[in-house]
């Protein structure tokens, strides 16, 4: 079948559907509908149903104006959503800008400002405000999100915990900082910055996950705190507002000191895993003398006991990698010494101008001025060789 136009003399073409069909070998042709009152887009789309087209609108007829990068978002925001995340949100606009906020976080980071251009209908970077349906979005909303956040978040901690944790759970706690532009930070303080930016104020995070590594409370302290004066507040967020009896916090040799444990841990009835400082190990290693290897399990695990820590599990670890990479190093850096110890040698064998006397040599392989003849004992920083 076709469509075609057929002259009509003085009057307009007719517009008839045909179809071609054989008789007794001829080709012959029948007309099946008079077309001509049909309107003209009507016919078009007919023609093109009937030559095979996919689409009853002409090819020229459609022009993309805009396309928004989908795919990331949809990956992020799907996450976000299996995770129940924006269930923990509150229900209004500005719940789902803080959720929108969470998503850039991920696939766009940036400041306030251009996260609201991103988002905006029509300045967007990608569809996560048109997934979100938040049409125009100005950066003061998402400045009263944060505030939003900020008076839900010891509801959301409960809630993540309620999820995460249970009586009997271990949890892990450590800090982080950060350094701040500015002046105007009421937490801001000089104080050890792990970004090397020692002349940047400074602000100070805690963060509690699960076993599994999901966060699940974060806490602000000023710049200046110590790592165990920040233990008390997760003592009692735990048990006060998590509602947990007894679980196994985890934190570093830094963090849960023998103060924390006997002012803050004991009391509230919690257990706690950690390292022994370096003087401890020293102390309990000459006390109990070399472990013998065949102590270890498959894991490369022992348990010791020692009454200087009475009521206490010792553990100790056998890390055969880093074994292996002190090995390296302390090749590597008797190699570099051998090869400056032999440029000295070859200084005293030299005929002209040859180094002599044991100051002068001490001097020369880096040891302290001498003192009764003999070379300083001292720690050779340039090689980083302890005699």
């Amino acid at each position: 079948m076709y469509v075609t136009k057929v002259p009509n003399r003085s009057s307009p073409p007719a517009v008839l559907l045909r179809e071609s069909y054989r008789d007794g070998g001829k080709v012959k042709t029948r007309t099946l509908a008079n077309l001509t009152d049909w309107p003209d887009a009507k016919v078009e789309a007919l023609r093109r149903v009937l030559k095979g087209a996919t689409a009853l609108a002409p090819a020229d007829s459609l022009r993309i104006e805009r396309s928004l990068p989908h795919g990331h978002v949809a990956a992020v925001l799907g996450m976000a959503r299996k995770l129940k995340l924006d269930k923990l949100l509150p229900r209004s606009r500005l719940g789902k800008l803080a959720l929108a906020m969470i998503v850039a976080r991920v696939i766009e980071p940036a400041a306030k400002l251009a996260t609201a251009r991103q988002l905006s209908e029509e300045t967007a970077a990608h569809s996560l405000g048109a997934a979100l349906q938040l049409g125009a979005v100005d950066e003061d909303e998402l400045y009263a999100a944060l505030d939003l956040l900020g008076e839900a978040q010891p509801k959301i901690e409960t809630a993540l915990a309620r999820r995460h944790l249970r009586d009997g759970c271990l949890v892990l706690y450590d800090l982080t900082s950060s350094y701040l532009e500015g002046r105007h930070c009421e937490l801001g303080r000089f104080g050890y910055s792990r970004d090397g930016k020692r002349d940047k104020l400074q602000i100070v995070f805690g963060l509690l996950c699960a076993a599994d590594g999901c966060p699940i409370a974060v806490e602000v302290f000023d710049g200046d705190a110590a790592d165990p004066s920040t233990l008390a507040a997760q003592v009692a967020k735990l048990k006060e507002r998590f509602g947990l009896s007894r679980v196994l916090l985890v934190g570093d040799r830094g963090m849960i000191t023998e103060a924390r444990i006997r002012d803050d841990l004991a009391p509230a009835g919690l257990d706690w895993l950690t390292a022994l400082r370096a003087p401890a190990i020293q102390a309990l290693a000459a006390d109990s003398g070399p472990l013998r290897l065949s102590l270890f399990d498959d894991r490369d695990m022992a348990e010791i006991a020692s009454p200087d820590y009475p009521g206490e599990r010792l553990i100790v670890c056998r890390n055969k990698a880093l074994a292996a990479e002190r090995a390296r190093k302390r090749e590597d850096l008797l190699a570099a010494t051998e090869k400056e110890m032999a440029k000295i040698a070859a200084s005293l064998e030299r005929t002209r101008n040859p180094l002599r006397g044991a100051d002068k040599i001490g001097l020369k392989a880096g040891f302290g001025q001498a003192q009764d003849g003999q070379a300083l004992r001292t720690g050779h920083h340039r090689y980083g060789l302890l005699l």
